[in-house]
C-alpha cells in the first residue's frame, strides 16, 4: 500500500468541506483531480470512506474512523518537512547539555519547556557532572554546552559565561551526627570529624578546594577516632563522590560532614540532614556556562545559552 500526501490532503480537505468542488478550491486543483485522488485512497485502503449524497459528501463509518489517522498522517510529514529545513539551514539534530547539581534554580524547568516547544523534534540529553569533569566532555565534544560553579580558571579552549543566578552552599551533617548537636562550629571541630568531598571521575586525584580540612578520620556509628596528625591513620583523609547527589546520601548516612547546594538539600534531603553554623556559611557560589572555541555552535545550542544567561 503506498498512500500518497496527496490523497490524504484531498481526503482531510473533502471531509472539512463536505463537498468534493469545495475541496477542490481549498486545496487549488480541479475537482476532477481531487475526487480521483479519493477514489484512489479508497481503492487502496478498501473502504469506502464517503457516501456521495445530492448535496453533501458524509463520511462512512469507516471513513470518520480512518479520518483521525489520516490526519495524524498529515501532520507527522508537515513536521518531516519543517525539521528537513531546520537541518539544511544548520540546525543540529542532537544536543548534549551537561550541568552541575550546583544548578538548581527553578527558571531552568522554564528554559526546558521553552526548548521543548521551539524545537518539538531535537533530540536532547543531559548529563549530570562537576568541576573538571564537565570541562572535559565539554573539551571531547561529548556535550556543547554547560553548567558548573564558576571555576578560578579555564582551559583556553574553554569559553566561558556566567549566568544570572547563583548557587547556596550550605555545610550539612546526618541529624544525629555529634556536630549536629553543637549550636555553632568551627574549623576545628570539623577537623575531628570526616570531610566528603567533591572528586573526578576524569583526574585520579580529589581536586583541591577550599573547604575546611578533616584532621582526624572517624566512624560516627563506633565511634572510633584516629588522629592523623599523631600519625595514626584509620583510612583515607577523606570520602570523595563525583556529585552532589552521592555526597547527599554519604551525609544522610552519617559518613562525615559535607558542603552542599543547599537546595538540593532541600529537594533530595527528606529530613535527614542538619545545616551546621559556621562563620562564613552559608556562602553563594557563582554559576557560569561553558563552552569550546574549537567547535561553533549550532542555532539550537547558541539560543539555548542566550535563555540560560537570561535574566528573566
Amino acid at each position: 500500500m503506498n498512500l500518497s500526501a496527496e490523497s490524504l490532503q484531498a481526503f482531510a480537505q473533502a471531509a472539512a468541506c463536505g463537498s468534493l468542488s469545495a475541496a477542490a478550491r481549498r486545496l487549488g486543483k480541479s475537482q476532477s483531480t481531487v475526487s480521483e485522488a479519493v477514489a484512489r485512497l479508497e481503492l487502496d485502503l478498501g473502504v469506502e470512506l464517503f457516501r456521495r449524497g445530492p448535496r453533501r459528501l458524509e463520511l462512512t463509518e469507516a471513513g470518520a474512523s480512518l479520518l483521525a489517522h489520516a490526519e495524524a498522517v498529515l501532520a507527522a510529514g508537515d513536521r518531516l518537512a519543517l525539521h528537513a529545513a531546520r537541518l539544511a539551514q544548520g540546525q543540529e539534530a542532537r544536543l548534549t547539555l551537561v550541568l552541575s547539581d550546583a544548578y538548581q534554580p527553578r527558571q531552568y524547568e522554564a528554559r526546558l519547556l521553552e526548548l521543548d516547544r521551539r524545537f518539538p523534534d531535537l533530540e536532547f540529553e543531559c548529563l549530570i557532572a562537576e568541576h573538571a569533569d564537565v570541562l572535559d566532555l565539554i573539551g571531547q565534544g561529548r556535550a556543547q554546552l554547560g553548567l558548573l560553579a564558576a571555576q578560578p580558571a579555564y582551559p583556553p579552549d574553554i569559553a566561558h559565561a556566567g549566568v544570572a543566578v547563583s548557587a547556596e552552599f550550605g555545610l550539612f551533617v546526618a541529624v544525629d551526627h555529634p556536630l549536629a548537636a553543637l549550636a555553632r562550629v568551627g574549623p576545628e571541630d570539623l577537623a575531628q570529624w570526616r570531610a566528603l568531598r567533591l572528586s573526578s571521575v576524569t583526574a585520579s586525584e580529589t581536586p583541591a578546594d577550599d573547604l575546611p580540612g578533616s584532621g582526624v578520620r572517624s566512624d560516627v556509628r563506633s565511634g572510633v577516632r584516629s588522629d592523623v596528625r599523631s600519625g595514626v591513620h584509620s583510612g583515607a583523609r577523606c570520602w570523595s563522590a563525583p556529585d552532589y547527589l552521592l555526597l547527599l546520601e554519604m551525609a544522610g548516612l552519617g559518613c562525615g560532614w559535607a558542603a552542599l547546594p543547599r537546595q538540593l538539600v532541600a529537594d533530595y534531603g527528606r529530613g535527614r540532614l542538619h545545616e551546621l553554623a559556621l562563620d562564613g556559611w552559608p556562602r553563594r557560589v557563582a554559576v557560569d556556562a561553558v563552552w569550546s572555541r574549537r567547535r561553533e555552535l549550532g542555532p539550537v545550542a547558541a539560543w539555548l545559552l542566550d535563555r540560560l544567561l537570561a535574566d528573566d
